[in-house]
């Protein structure tokens, strides 16, 4: 179903996309959430008895000790999550209608293999690219929400994911809903050039159209959040949060600590360190998100938002 026509923010009108224009919904899936779908159903028995490494402490953790919530019962490490996963803790059940399903990446720089990359990552993550958007409710409360999946290409921002984001702001100010974003990301993608670098300005332009219109808009950063993802709407949010313990940050520190020729904090670029230096302003566990979230876009709203 088309909701509007072309986006006020593709970049000098170039055809990025092998979709056309118009945006794209899928219909809301009112029984059990399943892969195929829009959530991510429980795994069965056998799969649940595939182990995984903890990066925190070196421990063999099978998925079933990680939970829904894939954290590290020995040390409370987060595991990364995958967009689909993303969008099935956070949204009310069943409420999730996907915006742009089969938006897909052209190769305008025809950048060798980029296609065939994009071909591989898409089936194997099930995306067509490396971010999710939507309408959901979150705790009872409308809203639009995006998840970015750091499996594709490493959640790196091209064409499709700019569009996609800069849609779901629209979306969100022409209906006066509060938009929600889950950042993760490795930074621009390197095979679109200054296509990619351009979703940079797209999407910040999109965030500040959004802000004008009234809606909040809360950004939650996530393991990692780096690059032009950083540098763009990941940090416009009215209100920033963030996991514990992610990755936050531009420029990796190697390159910092070469530059500067100092040596960086053992907790440089963490999560906390951001917070403690203004840049975020609350670390929440990703137990507490829905509520956390919930509670924040009813505050919002009961105070003179648009929402009813």
């Amino acid at each position: 179903m088309a909701l509007f026509g072309k986006s006020k923010y593709t970049p000098l009108g170039l055809k990025i996309f092998k979709k056309k224009d118009d945006i794209i919904i899928k219909e809301a899936v009112q029984s059990a959430p399943s892969e195929n779908e829009t959530d991510v159903k429980e795994k069965s028995d056998k799969a649940v008895k595939v182990s995984i490494k903890c990066k925190g402490c070196g421990a063999e953790i099978s998925k079933k000790e990680a939970g829904k919530y894939k954290i590290c019962p020995k040390c409370g490490r987060y595991f990364r999550l995958s967009a689909k996963e993303r969008v099935f803790l956070t949204a009310d059940k069943g409420s999730f209608i996907e915006f742009d399903a089969d938006m897909t990446a052209a190769n305008p720089l025809n950048f060798p293999d980029y296609e065939e990359k994009i071909a591989e990552m898409q089936q194997k993550t099930g995306l067509k690219d490396a971010v999710v958007t939507g309408r959901c409710k979150i705790g009872g409360s409308d809203c639009v929400i995006g998840a970015m999946d750091s499996s594709f290409i490493m959640a790196s921002m091209g064409s499709v994911v700019g569009e996609k984001l800069a849609r779901a702001f629209e979306y969100a100010a022409e209906n006066k809903l509060p938009i929600v974003l889950f950042a993760a990301s490795g930074g621009a993608r390197m095979q679109e050039g200054i296509i990619s670098l351009m979703q940079m300005a797209k999407t910040s332009a999109a965030a500040a159209k959004c802000s004008e219109a009234g809606q909040l808009y809360i950004s939650v950063l996530t393991d990692p959040t780096t690059g032009g993802v950083t540098a763009s709407f990941a940090m416009l949010g009215d209100i920033i949060i963030s996991e514990p313990k992610a990755l936050v940050g531009f420029a990796g520190r190697r390159v910092i600590e070469g530059t500067i020729k100092q040596k960086l904090p053992d907790n440089f670029q963490t999560a906390e360190f951001q917070q403690e230096h203004g840049f975020i302003d609350l670390i929440v566990s990703r137990e507490e998100m829905p509520k956390m979230l919930s509670e924040l876009i009813k505050l919002h709203y009961d105070k003179g938002g648009v929402q009813q």
